[in-house]
């Protein structure tokens, strides 16, 4: 069940052998055979699709639906009751677009991380690298994104905000969003197949992981002397990043972006090792 190896020919039927082995070494991870298996790829990101809104009755308009319903429950409870400030941007337009990452991040998690476990027949029955499945997870997120994007681009002509040219910048945002969900997700798909805690605690900690994000406040009203641990926060950078692209906010503080990018490369370099380690005996665990 791990990269395969041209090792000689049989002696019948003349055609090659091929010895499934583990990787040698911590840092042999093969990761090569993604692009041989791109096909399967491809076709898993398109079957998640497919699987999530089959017999729904509104189909994608759920990509709108949830983001909205939460935007509107946040404009009535942190703008209109707590009065929080949304640093001069319409509290509803500010409070959606960060909601639009957040939507990719928190999916893409909840799906790559149980991703294994989901896909345990394929797993225990045919070898393809298995950074596959909770990287199909991840980028099939996408599709929803798109759709819940079409009604920002309403909010935005309503409130007559004209994007500047900093949104040539939003699909590096977009891809930190999308790589910190997998770098994430990696660990905690792997750690599920061992400990299904980990499934239960998930939802909580996304719940948690939201309210320590600035989705329903400003980073403004973050003390100053706390800014450079709330940095460490991956999507603190990305929501900064997706309003300064799309609603012309001020600059955000490229240290924060800066130091929430090397957190999210040392959490995805780590999270590959750790996969592919622990991915020799998912299929007699799963």
């Amino acid at each position: 069940m791990f990269p395969s190896e041209f090792t000689g020919k049989n002696s019948t039927f003349d055609t090659p052998l091929i010895e499934i082995k583990p990787s040698d070494g911590w840092l042999s991870l093969h990761l090569r055979e993604l692009w041989t298996y791109r096909d399967l790829l491809y076709f898993l990101v398109w079957r998640d699709v497919k699987v999530r809104y089959q017999q729904t009755a509104f189909g994608a308009a759920w990509a709108i639906l949830q983001p909205l319903m939460t935007m509107l429950m946040f404009t009535l409870v942190f703008s209109k009751f707590a009065k929080v400030p949304s640093d001069g941007i319409p509290y509803s337009i500010f409070a959606y677009t960060a909601l639009l990452p957040w939507g990719l991040f928190a999916g893409a998690v909840n799906r790559s991380s149980a991703s294994i476990v989901g896909q345990s027949n394929l797993i225990s029955k045919v070898y393809f690298p298995r950074l596959a499945v909770p990287i199909s997870a991840t980028l099939s997120g996408l599709v929803d994104f798109a759709v819940a994007f079409i009604l920002l681009g309403g909010m935005m002509f309503w409130f007559r905000v004209v994007p500047t040219w900093n949104v040539l910048a939003l699909p590096l945002f977009i891809l930190l969003a999308l790589t910190t969900a997998l770098a994430i997700g990696l660990w905690l798909s792997a750690l599920n197949v061992y400990y299904r805690d980990v499934g239960h605690a998930i939802p909580f900690l996304i719940q948690l992981w939201m309210f320590a994000s600035p989705i329903a406040y400003p980073v403004s009203l973050v003390p100053p002397k706390w800014r450079l641990l709330y940095s460490l926060n991956p999507l603190a950078g990305v929501i900064e990043g997706f309003r300064w692209a799309l609603l012309g906010k001020a600059s955000p503080d490229f240290r924060v972006i800066t130091l929430s990018a090397l957190t999210v490369i040392s959490l995805l370099f780590t999270g590959i090792v750790y996969f592919k380690r622990m991915e020799r005996i998912f299929a007699d665990v799963v």
